[in-house]
């Protein structure tokens, strides 16, 4: 029994403990708990059984850890191998996880866009419903028909003019809405035939009265700037205050208001005159209350619009004579000014006759067609007079219709391009002054008697010097022209300045544009004046001296236009964007321009007394002092190089030494002239008296500034030539040939042998030569190896 129940309680125990290692660890209680129910001290047997099967189950594992150590082992070297591509592995995860967050937003994009459509059609949806309206306006057009047919017309209007404003817009795309749009105008056009009558009535009315609504609004809008500027003036403003004008006259600005009582003030009984007091408006008012009573207010509108187009144009065109007057210009403006006035009273009196869109599109077509007849007559004027008197016609007829609401840009832009044709025939006008001023001129420097008379020519040009101011009389080293041409250049920046006022323009602007007009003035028209004035044949040295003093004067007063400008303008010269003037390039071209001439006409008047030269080349013997027209050259050029002491150094010094230049190659050129065959000893002698004439000449310094003999190095060639004909040195010339330290260095070959030639045919035929053949003839046959060693020397250069 007790084997029994061993066994029992063995069999049991396994039970359970299978029970334990199969299960699920929630329901091990129950299963304990029958160990302890069973029989006393089961449980330390059960204890036992576990313990011996746990002790088994730890030689399992201990006998399974020793079978798969090694592999264990492996596996985790294989495993740290793999750590790193398992680190390669996250990075490419998470960066694969960001890539699909980015798209995600896309996603989420269209998920918005997705939403936003389903929006859209809940509203079409919306909008189909609304198509339920359709209902009333049925219900309204038989209540139209009862209406009729009761001859309530009046209240049948009423109900059409609800339906073509209300109910049919609604649902105007159905086709029983058309046939009922299409039935209503045969009943107004009886009233349509009325009410047209009047308008074209209206339209003939309005067109009679343009011209007198123009000029007074423009009297208005002039009264207002005047008033304005004025205030500006003594408030030291220097900005505009653009008009506000109204139908009927009155402003809504208190500068406005001032003006009127200022004008009441001066002229009680003068009343001006507004287009409600020209024009009667109640026809078109009516006309326009029964279209519109009638649902045809469209066809009015557009009928009005039509007519007013046509009569747009009529006013648009000028006079073919136009041009020739201010009051032409005047007459043109006023009709204009009268046209746009009366449609803006109609834009603001009615609702939609004259809309602001089309108020703008007949503003700009006309703007258009303005702009080009303004351009194409103002073009024809060369009275600059004229021209201004245009501009402010031109500032008023802009600030009349800007004060209306009309944009006036583009005229503004139009005076600029006539602001240059301004300038074009302001820059004719000056030349003819200069010119004028010019010829008049006497080219000699400003006697002063008295102080009065020396601050009278100084009040009209900046001149200062405290030598003059001392003592008088005096003489100013500028002539008459200077200080006038000083005052024209002002005066002309005045006549400038004029047409640059009340253009709306800031200080900068202003003065930019006075600058430029100055800078043409000085650059295109003087300097153009001083070009011709420069090349003019009665203007002899002296003239061209004087005119190069009064350029430098000139320049010099360039500094105070600049001042004056600025004094005018107020605008300060350091401001970045200044222009500044040019009139020191001018003044300096033409400087250069008059020194030029300076050296041509000097040149020219050495030719002049070159041409007077008559040698006898075959002479025998000098005359023993120089040759008359040398000495009147020579006290010529000495005379004008004493009025030279006025020109900077560097001027009389490069005239000094290109005229004496262009006298040794005039010299020289008499030797060498193929026209001359023969020249004797005799002459020789005599043309070395000359050039000595000329060699003391440069010596004597006619002008002051040269150093040590740098003025009779230009009769160099001519000397060391003359003294190796006059010493006979041919042995020298010959041997130290090429040596830069030769005795005869600027002794040309060809030269000599030119001359040495020309001696030679004179002793054949005067057999000058004979006293050599008699007494020695080795010395004629020194000379025909002196002109063969010549050849050499000259076909030695020449290959």
């Amino acid at each position: 029994m007790a084997e029994n129940e061993t066994l029992e309680c063995i069999t049991e125990h396994e039970r359970i403990l299978q029970e334990i290692e199969s299960t699920d660890t929630a329901c091990v209680g129950p299963t304990l708990r029958s160990i302890y129910d069973d029989q006393p001290n089961a449980h330390m047997r059960f204890m036992e059984k576990l313990d011996a099967r746990i002790r088994n189950h730890d030689r399992e594992i201990e006998k399974m850890c020793n079978f798969h150590h090694q592999g264990f082992v492996d596996a985790i070297t294989e495993l740290l191998k793999v750590r790193m591509d398992a680190e390669k592995l996250m990075g490419q995860v998470t960066d694969t996880n960001q890539r699909l967050q980015e798209a995600g937003k896309e996603v989420t994009a269209q998920t918005v866009e997705v939403i936003r459509c389903r929006i859209q059609q809940r509203n079409m949806a919306t909008t189909v419903e609304k198509l339920q309206l359709c209902i009333p306006v049925l219900e309204k057009y038989s209540k139209l028909k009862e209406q009729l047919e009761s001859k309530r017309y009046y209240g049948a209007l009423k109900t059409m003019e609800q339906l073509e404003k209300v109910y049919i817009p609604r649902v105007s795309q159905y086709r029983f809405c058309q046939i009922m749009a299409e039935n209503l105008p045969r009943l107004r056009e009886d009233i349509k035939e009325i009410s047209m009558s009047e308008l074209k009535d209206f339209l003939e009315s309005i067109r009679k009265h343009s011209d007198k609504v123009g000029d007074a609004a423009m009297r208005q809008a002039q009264q207002h700037r005047t008033f304005n500027s004025a205030i500006a003036k003594q408030a030291n403003v220097g900005h505009y205050t653009r008009p506000l004008y109204s139908v009927n006259g009155q402003t809504h600005t208190q500068t406005s208001l001032m003006m009127e009582d200022d004008a009441e003030d001066e002229d009680a009984d003068e009343e001006v005159l507004t287009a409600q007091d020209l024009v009667d408006f109640s026809p078109v008012y009516r006309c326009l209350h029964i279209y519109a009573v009638l649902g045809d207010r469209e066809t009015f509108e557009n009928y009005y619009r039509k007519q007013r187009k046509k009569q747009a144009r009529l006013v648009l065109q000028p006079q073919a004579n136009m041009h020739e007057t201010v009051e032409g210009y005047r007459r043109y403006f006023n009709q204009i000014v009268g046209f746009f006035l009366v449609e803006d009273h109609i834009l603001h009196a009615t609702q939609g006759l004259v809309t602001r869109a089309f108020a703008d599109e007949l503003w700009n077509m006309a703007l258009s067609k303005i702009i080009a007849v303004l351009r194409t007559h103002s073009s024809y004027c060369e009275d600059p007079d004229l021209v201004l008197e245009l501009k402010n016609l031109i500032v008023i007829f802009a600030d009349t219709l800007q004060g209306f609401g009309f944009s006036v840009n583009r005229l503004f832009d139009l005076l600029f391009d006539i602001r240059d044709q301004y300038n074009e025939t302001l820059l004719k006008k000056w030349a003819l002054l200069f010119r004028e001023i010019f010829e008049l001129d006497n080219y000699s420097p400003i006697p002063v008697e008295t102080e009065d008379e020396y601050k009278l020519v100084v009040s009209r040009f900046p001149f200062h010097d405290a030598e003059i101011e001392k003592d008088f009389p005096k003489k100013l080293p500028m002539s008459q022209s200077v200080p006038q041409i000083y005052m024209q250049v002002k005066e002309f920046i005045y006549a400038s300045l004029k047409f640059s006022e009340s253009l709306h323009r800031s200080s900068t602007e202003i003065d930019d544009m006075l600058r430029k007009s100055t800078n043409l003035l000085l650059t295109r028209t003087l300097s153009c004046c001083l070009q011709n004035l420069i090349k003019k044949p009665y203007i002899g040295l002296t003239e061209l001296v004087q005119i190069i003093i009064n350029t430098t004067h000139l320049e010099q007063g360039c500094r105070y236009l600049e001042e004056f400008i600025t004094n005018i303008t107020n605008v300060s010269p350091e401001t970045v964007h200044t222009t500044r003037l040019y009139g020191l390039s001018t003044f300096k071209d033409a400087r250069h321009a008059a020194e030029s001439e300076i050296y041509t006409k000097l040149n020219q008047k050495i030719d002049e007394f070159i041409q007077l030269a008559d040698y006898e080349w075959s002479m025998a013997e000098s005359e023993g002092r120089a040759s008359g027209y040398l000495m009147d050259l020579i006290n010529f050029l000495r005379s004008t190089f004493q009025v030279f002491t006025h020109l900077p150094g560097k001027v009389a010094q490069t005239a000094c030494m290109s005229a004496c230049k262009h006298l040794s190659t005039s010299l020289m050129q008499m030797l060498v002239d193929t026209d001359l065959k023969q020249i004797s000893m005799g002459a020789i002698q005599q043309f070395n008296l000359d050039v000595i004439q000329c060699e003391l000449f440069a010596s004597s310094e006619p002008v002051p500034g040269f150093q040590g003999d740098t003025l009779q190095l230009a009769f160099i060639d001519l000397r060391q030539l003359l003294d190796l004909f006059m010493v006979w040195d041919w042995s020298t010339y010959l041997a130290d040939y090429g040596q830069p330290t030769s005795k005869y260095l600027r002794v040309n070959p060809a030269t000599a042998l030119t001359l040495l030639e020309k001696m030679k045919d004179n002793n054949k035929k005067n057999n000058i030569f004979s006293q050599f053949r008699k007494n020695d003839r080795d010395k004629q046959k020194l000379i025909e190896t002196v002109v063969k060693q010549l050849r050499s020397l000259v076909n030695g250069m020449s290959s």
